[in-house]
């Protein structure tokens, strides 16, 4: 009884932090700051080739459970940045979810601050580049989105980082949709391909890897524990302890 107890208890004031938020911090996404956090680099002071993957909490009340995630990349001696991601709303008035574009590598994604999770440059940037125009092609799911458990936003980043191994990174326990391996596949290496992962359409899963550590996936929320950089990795909350860097 007492665990039922607890779990209401902690529902309860989740819901009410939701509501509140949608009355008082309500913010309209026609006139959101999506303007540069000024974490990227501008092109005429890197001449080098660039790619960085971000992540920011989702719009509204939506941030207290999930980030949207994306990548940018700048070419050796470009003078702007391409970035791709999948934008659910785009589906219906496009067609597919997939944009890419030439725009603001690091926006606040609807007043959210983004995170730079990864930050890649030279030679090894270029050659990830190369690989991610390829990836991108093939995603499939462009035609599809589901917040819950996925295909999402954060699903299509992890497309990409597991068939990337230069960026060797995992997106954070709040990326609700990067253990969507698929429909019917059931394993597959880690995203910083650093290990293996298997798991069941999102809802269920295990992952094991040098970068991720031990994270466990139920009905969608992440849990797990980073040894080699202390941390514990909750749903909601996300990572607690030393810093990914």
């Amino acid at each position: 009884m007492k665990k039922i107890y607890w779990l209401i208890l902690i529902v309860t004031v989740l819901a009410a932090f939701v509501v509140y938020d949608v009355k008082y911090n309500y913010v309209d996404w026609r006139t959101a700051d999506r303007s540069s956090a000024g974490i990227a680099p501008l092109p005429e002071d890197e001449p080098e080739a660039v790619v960085q993957v971000y992540a920011a909490r989702t719009y509204n009340w939506r941030k207290y459970f999930a980030v949207h995630s994306w990548i940018a990349t700048k070419e050796k001696n470009a003078d702007s940045y391409t970035v791709y991601q999948v934008v659910g709303f785009y589906l219906w008035s496009r067609g597919t979810a997939l944009d890419i574009r030439q725009d603001i590598p690091d926006r606040r994604w609807y007043a959210a601050e983004p995170v730079l999770l990864k930050d890649l440059r030279g030679e090894k940037a270029e050659q990830a580049i190369e690989k991610i125009k390829t990836v991108v092609t093939d995603y499939p799911y462009s035609k599809e989105y589901h917040a819950y458990p996925g295909p999402n936003s954060n699903t299509f980043i992890s497309y990409i980082l597991r068939q990337v191994p230069e960026l060797d990174v995992d997106l954070p326990p709040t990326a609700i949709g990067k253990d969507f391996l698929g429909y019917d596949k059931f394993a597959t290496v880690s995203e910083s391909n650093t290990g293996w992962q298997v798991g069941y359409r999102g809802l269920i899963g295990l992952s094991l890897g040098k970068v991720e550590g031990l994270e466990i996936n139920i009905l969608g929320l992440n849990f797990g524990i980073d040894v080699l950089r202390p941390a514990i990795k909750l749903p909601f909350v996300g990572r607690i302890g030393m810093e990914r860097k």
